[in-house]
Parts: C-alpha cells; sequence; structure tokens
C-alpha cells in the first residue's frame, strides 16, 4: 500500500477510506489505533495520526476519550458521495469532452462503455 509518491498519510486516510467503503471497518466500529499502523507499516506514530486526524476533521471516524478511533455514522455513505462527485470531475467530464471533440455522440459512447465492461 506505501509505496507511489503520495505522502505516506494521505495513503493511510485513503486505506482507512477504502475499508470503509468495503465493509472492512463498519460504521461504529473501532478503527485500528495509530501505533498499529505505525506498526504494520514501519513508519513514524505521527505520521499515521496525521492521515488518521484528517479523517476525524472530515467527520469520517470520532475519537471515544481513551478508548480509540471508531467510523462515524453516516460515513460510508458521505465517502461514496464525495467518492462519486470526484469521479465524474476527474474521468467522465473529461470523457464527455474528448468524445464531442471526435463526434462521439452519448449513444456511441454508451455502447463503447457496455462493450468494455462485457468480460470477455
Amino acid at each position: 500500500m506505501i509505496e507511489d509518491g503520495r505522502p505516506i498519510f494521505v495513503q493511510i486516510a485513503e486505506q482507512i477510506e477504502n475499508d470503509i467503503i468495503d465493509g472492512a471497518l463498519p460504521e461504529e466500529g473501532q478503527v485500528p489505533s495509530t501505533n498499529e499502523f505505525a506498526a504494520f507499516h514501519r513508519i513514524n506514530p505521527a505520521t499515521a495520526g496525521k492521515g488518521v486526524n484528517r479523517l476525524v476533521d472530515d467527520g469520517i471516524l470520532y475519537k471515544k476519550r481513551g478508548i480509540g478511533m471508531f467510523v462515524a455514522t453516516g460515513a460510508r455513505e458521505r465517502l461514496i458521495s464525495t467518492r462519486r462527485d470526484a469521479f465524474r470531475e476527474e474521468y467522465v467530464r473529461p470523457l464527455l469532452v474528448e468524445a464531442a471533440k471526435l463526434g462521439i455522440d452519448a449513444s456511441q459512447l454508451a455502447d463503447m462503455i457496455h462493450t468494455e465492461g462485457v468480460p470477455q
């Protein structure tokens, strides 16, 4: 997981987000501690804490004093909504712009997507 050029704390936050979306970390479920993340990834606990705190600031996780971090109610839906919006901006809009340049209408584009989505 920790390999690309992005900051490690961002990768930690994304790993937690992915686990929430996939259901590995259910709402109201406890999240591993920053020390556990640090030991597992062999990173500084402060770096792991920065990733976790980013999600606390976003309302995805919350702290129970003396117990640990937990996934907030509604976190999964908020993450999915945020990622769908990002997907639209990063992929769909540029795809539509390029399709228009090439004279590909919506029906042709839908056919292309359907064809590519069929396992071969």
